[in-house]
């Protein structure tokens, strides 16, 4: 989904067809996700954090669901733990953060290694040695917030203005493909599949009033694994 509508980003600027504006407005949201480290929007991810004092587990992203959590061992991944062995908190409940916090003071005599007469969850968890969890679940926002949208519309009109050529350039380059007003139109749709790749931050959008507009959203939290 579009951070923004058409009309909004012609209200910022943005000129062209209608599949040239939503080429402009696909590239303004890759631009934000990759400065914010943020969803905004439902998406299914991977990630891992690092345990931390009591079991701790700071999670990167707003958390919506949590479908499974492991710990990261040197060899391979570790098993799944059931739900009853960690709590989940969003910050889309006010006063909360994003978070996962191990269930070190339980434990479940159905699952091998985590009895109460073995030391429960916590002497499991010390005997694997894990560090990491890899927690997979959907993450992000119900809907772009009312300033990013804003952002985006913004950012959109940015990269189409840097983007046009002037006169000369067009002229020494037949190539290039303009219209009527000198804008560069020569721009393919992106795919709005998630990717396996990570999304490295950057340190701006390009545009400091988008980067003062989306500086209540900026995440640089821990590792991201699949997803964005």
């Amino acid at each position: 989904m579009p951070y923004c509508s058409e009309q909004q980003a012609r209200d910022a600027g943005v000129t062209g067809t209608s599949a040239e504006v939503a080429a402009w407005i696909a590239a303004a949201r890759e631009r934000i996700d990759r400065y914010t480290q943020q969803c905004f929007e439902p998406t299914d991810l991977v990630v891992v954090a690092d345990v931390g004092a009591g079991g701790l587990v700071i999670l990167p992203r707003r958390v919506r669901t949590v479908t499974s959590v492991m710990p990261v061992l040197q060899a391979d991944d570790g098993p799944s733990i059931p739900a009853t062995a960690y709590r989940v908190t969003s910050s889309a409940v006010l006063g909360q953060v994003d978070s996962v916090r191990l269930a070190w003071g339980g434990w479940d005599d159905l699952v091998v290694g985590a009895e109460s007469y073995n030391g429960g969850w916590l002497g499991l968890w010390e005997r694997w040695g894990a560090e990491q969890v890899k927690v997979a679940g959907s993450f992000g926002y119900d809907a772009a917030p009312l300033l990013v949208s804003q952002a985006c519309a913004l950012l959109a009109a940015h990269l189409q203005a840097q983007a046009a050529p002037s006169d000369a350039d067009a002229e020494q380059d037949p190539a290039l493909q303009v219209d009527d007003e000198g804008n560069n139109v020569a721009i393919e749709d992106t795919d709005d599949g998630p990717s396996s790749d990570v999304v490295e931050p950057s340190s701006s959008t390009g545009s400091t009033q988008v980067d003062a507009l989306l500086a209540g959203y900026l995440n640089r939290g821990t590792s991201l694994i699949g997803g964005v």
